[in-house]
Order: C-alpha cells, then structure tokens, then sequence
C-alpha cells in the first residue's frame, strides 16, 4: 500500500524557515504529481505548491517567491519555506496523486509566531 511520510514541521518566528520533507513508499507510477496543502484552523484546505512529472510547478500566488518545492525522486519532495509569516500557520500535508488516485500524509504542524 501507499504511505507518505512528513517531516519538519515546528515553531518559527515570523522571517523564519523551515524545510518540510515528504516520502512515499510503495507501488507508485513514475509519472505523478506530488505536493503540499495546508488547512489552517477554521479554514479549507488550500493548495501550497505543486510539482508534476513533466510539466513543472505550480504555486499558491499568496506563497510564491517566498516557497520552493523540490522533488529529489519519484517519491520524494521538499518544501524549503522562507520569509516566513504568522498567517502561513497551518497544518501542512503531503499529498500524491498517480492513476487517478489521491494519497495524504498525516500533516505537520507549522506555527509561526513571534
């Protein structure tokens, strides 16, 4: 079975950065699309960032420039956050998609706060 795995979440203060890590392990297609959401409380999930096999990246306007997404593999990505504010407090979750299936990770908490 899939499982994503996450890593690196915790507290900053605001100009900050954090470096969030997911795996995946399994059977998972080569060509797929992995990234981040985050859901802060009383909020909707949201769209962080993006990155697809083949086609590239795509980012939430409110963390462009300031986010970068990074896949080291097939089943592995990064999100190196920097400039970070207290409105970018949320949880953040891994997901992956391949053959028309959708896969999250647990999430990690990430506070920023002075």
């Amino acid at each position: 079975q899939v499982q994503l795995v996450e890593s690196g979440g915790g507290l900053v203060q605001p100009g900050g950065s954090l470096t969030l890590s997911c795996a995946a392990s399994g059977i998972i297609f080569s060509s797929n699309t992995m990234g981040w959401y985050r859901q802060a409380p009383g909020k909707q999930r949201e769209l962080v960032a993006t990155i697809t096999t083949g086609t590239g990246t795509n980012y939430a306007d409110s963390v462009k420039g300031r986010f970068t997404i990074s896949r080291l593999n097939a089943k592995t990505v990064t999100l190196q956050m920097n400039s970070l504010k207290p409105e970018d407090t949320a949880v953040y979750y891994c997901n992956l998609q391949f053959a028309g299936a959708r896969y999250w990770g647990q999430g990690t908490q990430v506070t920023v706060s002075s």
